[in-house]
Parts: C-alpha cells; sequence; structure tokens
C-alpha cells in the first residue's frame, strides 16, 4: 500500500494534473521547438517548394514532439506508423498552410485528425497502455514510475477527443485558442472537455486502485 505522502501525490495528479502529466511525459523540449521564428518561417516557405534538405530539418526538428502526442493518442504499437503516416500527410498538404495560426498548430491538427482517423478505422477507441515511456527512458525511483503507470493506465482509456483536449493543454502546454485551433472546435468546448476529462480521469485512477 502507498505511503500517506504518495496518496497525496496521486490525489494532486487527479484534481490538477498538469504536473504530473508534464512528468510523464518527461516534456523536456516543451512547445519552444514550436516557437514561430523567422527561421521556422523559411523552413516552412522551403518546404512549401518540396526542398528535400527542409524537409529533413522540419522533420527533425517536429518529430519528438509530434511522437510524444500520437503515442499517447494510439498506442506505442501503432505510434511509429501514424507518425509516419503524419509527416506524410505534413508534406502532402504544407501548401495550405497560410500562416495564419501558429505552425505547431496546424501540425498538431494533423498529427490530432491522424490518430483519430487511426482509431476509427482499427475501431479501437481506447489504446492499450504504454509499454514504455516515449520520450525518457532513464530509470527513476520506484513510487514515480508507480503513478506513471497509473496515470498512462487512465489516459489510455478516455475518449479520443478528451485525451487529446487534455495532451494538447496538460502535456504540451496549449492555451484554450492553440487547442481550439488544433482541434478545429469552439474555444468554450475546450474548457468543457478539459473539465470532463479531468473527472473522468479521477475516477479511471480510482477503479485502477488508486486511494484518494
Amino acid at each position: 500500500m502507498k505511503s500517506a505522502s504518495s496518496r497525496r501525490t496521486s490525489t494532486s495528479t487527479a484534481s490538477n494534473s498538469r504536473e504530473e502529466a508534464r512528468g510523464a511525459a518527461s516534456n523536456n523540449a516543451g512547445t519552444a521547438a514550436w516557437a514561430d521564428t523567422q527561421e521556422t518561417a523559411e523552413v516552412v516557405a522551403a518546404c512549401q517548394k518540396d526542398d528535400p534538405l527542409a524537409q529533413r530539418r522540419l522533420y527533425e526538428a517536429s518529430h519528438q514532439n509530434v511522437y510524444r502526442l500520437v503515442v499517447r493518442m494510439v498506442g506505442v504499437q501503432d505510434a511509429a506508423d501514424v507518425t509516419q503516416q503524419v509527416f506524410l500527410q505534413t508534406f502532402r498538404k504544407i501548401g495550405q498552410f497560410s500562416g495564419r495560426s501558429q505552425f505547431g498548430t496546424w501540425i498538431y491538427r494533423v498529427a490530432v485528425n491522424e490518430s483519430l482517423q487511426h482509431l476509427r478505422k482499427s475501431k479501437r477507441s481506447k489504446m492499450q497502455g504504454l509499454e514504455q515511456e516515449p520520450t525518457d527512458r532513464s530509470p527513476s525511483g520506484n513510487e514515480n514510475v508507480d503513478d506513471k503507470e497509473l496515470l498512462e493506465q487512465a489516459l489510455a482509456q478516455l475518449e479520443p477527443g478528451l485525451r487529446s483536449t487534455f495532451l494538447l493543454r496538460e502535456v504540451e502546454g496549449f492555451s484554450y485558442g492553440d487547442i481550439a485551433g488544433a482541434l478545429e472546435i469552439p474555444e468554450g468546448t475546450v474548457g468543457s472537455r478539459l473539465n470532463r476529462a479531468r473527472r473522468e480521469l479521477k475516477q479511471y485512477l480510482i477503479e485502477l486502485g488508486w486511494e484518494p
């Protein structure tokens, strides 16, 4: 049985999930990789001209962030294939990117859409729990590993729409406006989805054996 201190940690995770979710994702890169700089604009513009070197630079700069989101949407078993499809679609559609939104918001929209399409095709709306940490495989304390595993299992049970909203907010640190743009939903819907996701996440944690 976990100590009182451990239970308090889990309580904080369920009611205010940001810090634990960030830890679970090892979000060291954060959203900095998506900063809209002059260099980003130049790389995107070159990609729109089918420049292979620019495509490589864009892939290397964004692959980790895209994979981190996709692996929590579809599960580790299918994440590599879906991530590959995300970049195929990105380079096919990059000519449609007008610059009215941040490029990070745009490519996350592609990633979410491809993930949801994959789930619909496979008729699986609930992925299996992650077998491994996608971005940080360094060893850590047993208690922290247990907390991460519980959180991952609970996240896996959320409906895909709730899961994507939660991940963009609590793991990627997107604003409500950016989430609305990435998911193509009203900003008010973002808040309601987040509230529902947090409630359901807490319930799933309890069902998995967490003691509040």
